[in-house]
């Protein structure tokens, strides 16, 4: 059985970094280490969004103060028991914050987010594609300079949009179910893409002048 614990910033950025296909690490305000034999084999990460639109769009304004971003989710290569089974012990302990949950399965890498079906997410759709500001060395737009503003955006393809209601109080679940703002959709189904652990997804940028892709 795996056991669950909270971890510092610190251990999950030195797990994460090696291994996550983003290359990046996010705001990290909640961080949850899956240990078996006190080896420290999964980690999983939530961050408040940069977004003030996603905070108050979720649930409104009145409870943007909640919203949460479960923004990653990796392994070792070699474990063998259903990542699943540890996050569903990490949304129990976090459950403790009474928080509203956020997380996304990229299309661009195939992903339908078959994990936060079977720990009971709810599915409200896919978001549309859009493009961001490009910064070198592939850090987020929050990063972006305007004295080196280049000639190419970044892609940002469409995402499946997963919420969670992470608390223990059934009165205030079933207030935040009839705030949500977004329709309650049916799962998405289709054949998931693995990525290979440490291999760093590449960003796809569109050139501004000529509008191709490079």
């Amino acid at each position: 059985m795996i056991e669950v614990r909270e971890i510092d910033s610190k251990t999950a950025v030195d797990f994460l970094l090696p291994r996550h296909y983003s290359g990046r690490i996010p705001p990290i305000s909640y961080a949850y280490g899956g240990y078996l034999d006190n080896e420290l084999v999964a980690v999983c990460t939530f961050g408040k969004p940069v977004s003030h639109y996603l905070c108050t769009g979720v649930c409104g304004e009145q409870y943007h103060s909640k919203v949460f971003e479960l923004n990653r989710l990796c392994r070792i290569e070699s474990l063998t028991i259903p990542l699943s089974q540890f996050l569903g012990g990490v949304l129990r302990e976090i459950s403790k914050h009474d928080l509203i949950i956020v997380s996304y399965s990229d299309t661009d890498m195939n992903h339908h987010g078959y994990i936060y079906q079977a720990t009971n997410f709810i599915y409200t759709g896919i978001t549309k594609g859009r493009t961001d500001k490009y910064v070198s060395g592939n850090k987020h737009s929050r990063h972006y300079n305007n004295d080196e503003q280049g000639r190419y955006r970044k892609i940002r393809s469409p995402k499946h949009r997963y919420i969670f209601f992470a608390t223990k109080n059934k009165r205030l679940k079933k207030e935040l179910l009839g705030e949500l703002k977004y329709p309650i959709c049916e799962y998405p189904k289709g054949d998931n893409k693995t990525y290979t652990l440490g291999e760093y997804q590449k960003p796809k940028l569109i050139d501004t002048v000529s509008g191709k892709i490079p």
